[in-house]
């Protein structure tokens, strides 16, 4: 890569760390917060319900801004939003309305990250279903480290101190971001785009990624406090050898090495998607979350581990393949507007999925959040099985190469 796409890849790595690591703290303290503010599970689940939505929804509107005035300036404001918002979480952390708007506060500028990080990728980087993966690789981490830091900061202090350092990292990005300055595009992925496009399979490609969005959120939302219930005889088994440690950061600590495999994923769906047909391993990826959803509903212990490994192994694995997918099949001049629609689907209609899994949660337990967790793979399946489908056999799509534009992409650089 030259120097303008290392930096490019650089700085928008960093974002999609920061991004994570901002969406990832809260699951980790839903239990503490829960005893803190002498509320249940699912009423503290619902106080990050604007945090989901606006992460969401807000998507498309950066996207659209940043195909007008670049990706920037929207980058700086990021990292600078991202920042104020986690200082205003620990300020109101014993008020439940005000913690919930500095949550939302916080899901408002996260939101910038991904049609502008990724945007700037797929305008500006040559080799780009290698590069979809280095950065979901970063994701990854955040992902990661957020619970376990989190975890860690309420072990030793409580919930405040982990929002005070969530707010120190998002203001490392404003250094960063001095250091390392970026410029635009330089229009080297060019030959991979799709030309004008294919309306149809984008819209098949939404209707996936939305049941992504809701399998993505609802598993990261409940994972550690899923943990913690269900693994009292691990919890036992560590306990023996580490003289005592909270439920609370042996679920997070458990829940970072998840999310570490998961990070494997993530490398291992970027190489899988250079090397092969993005649409076919999209597909893949996404079958093997089928069984490990279901059997995880009655696992416990270290076969819950395992399987909840396995789960977000693929889950977040395909992520480079989907991007790429995202960038073959919009116009280029639209590319910060496509991956707004992609990720207001995602994670806009996708923060339904907290309302979703707190209302499951109150009916049937939490062991049928898995359950359905399992039957949203099924559909999801299904839809990329249908895009397939429509990308082999569309006389639109054969006119406007997207099938060559993918083939060319998943074998270009394979070697």
């Amino acid at each position: 890569m030259e120097s303008a796409e290392r930096r490019i890849l650089l700085m928008s790595s960093f974002g999609h760390f920061v991004c994570h690591y901002n969406m990832l703290v809260f699951p980790a303290l839903v239990l503490p917060l829960a005893g803190a503010l002498n509320m249940d599970m699912p009423q503290v689940l619902q106080l990050s319900f604007p945090q989901y939505l606006l992460f969401g929804v807000m998507a498309l509107p950066w996207g659209l801004a940043g195909d007008r005035i670049g990706g920037k300036p929207l980058m700086l404001l990021m990292f600078l939003g991202s920042g104020l918002s986690g200082l205003a979480a620990a300020l109101w952390i014993d008020s439940p309305w005000s913690l919930s708007v500095a949550l939302g506060a916080l899901g408002l500028f996260s939101s910038i990250y991904h049609p502008i990080g990724l945007g700037l990728i797929s305008k500006g980087v040559s080799r780009l279903n290698l590069a979809m993966g280095y950065n979901a690789v970063f994701g990854g981490l955040g992902l990661v480290v957020a619970p376990l830091v989190s975890g860690l900061l309420n072990w030793l202090w409580d919930p405040r101190a982990a929002y005070l350092f969530l707010a120190l990292v998002n203001l490392c990005g404003l250094v960063l971001m001095l250091l390392f300055p970026l410029s635009e595009a330089t229009g080297k992925a060019e030959k991979k785009s799709a030309g004008n496009g294919a309306l149809g399979a984008f819209v098949i490609l939404l209707i996936a990624m939305t049941l992504g969005g809701l399998a993505f959120t609802g598993s990261t939302v409940i994972l550690p406090a899923y943990l913690e219930m269900r693994s009292h005889g691990l919890m036992e088994l560590v306990s023996r050898f580490t003289g005592g440690i909270s439920g609370n950061l042996m679920a997070t600590t458990i829940t970072a090495l998840v999310y570490m495999v998961g990070m494997i994923g993530q490398y291992t769906g970027g190489v899988v998607g250079e090397r092969h047909d993005p649409r076919y391993a999209y597909l893949t990826f996404h079958f093997f979350c089928i069984p490990a959803a279901f059997l995880a509903a009655f696992a416990s212990n270290l076969s819950l581990v395992g399987l909840s490994t396995i789960y977000f192994f693929c889950l977040l694995g395909m992520q480079p393949m989907e991007n790429t997918l995202v960038a073959l099949l919009a116009p280029k001049r639209l590319h910060h507007s496509a991956y707004g629609m992609k990720f207001i689907v995602t994670f806009g209609i996708g923060a339904l999925a907290v309302k979703i899994v707190a209302w499951i949660d109150a009916r049937w337990g939490s062991e049928a959040i898995f359950l359905a967790l399992g039957l949203t793979s099924i559909l999801l399946v299904s839809s990329i099985l249908v895009l397939i489908r429509w990308t082999n056999h569309s006389e639109t799509m054969r006119k406007n190469a997207t099938v060559a534009a993918i083939v060319e992409s998943s074998g270009g650089h394979s070697s």
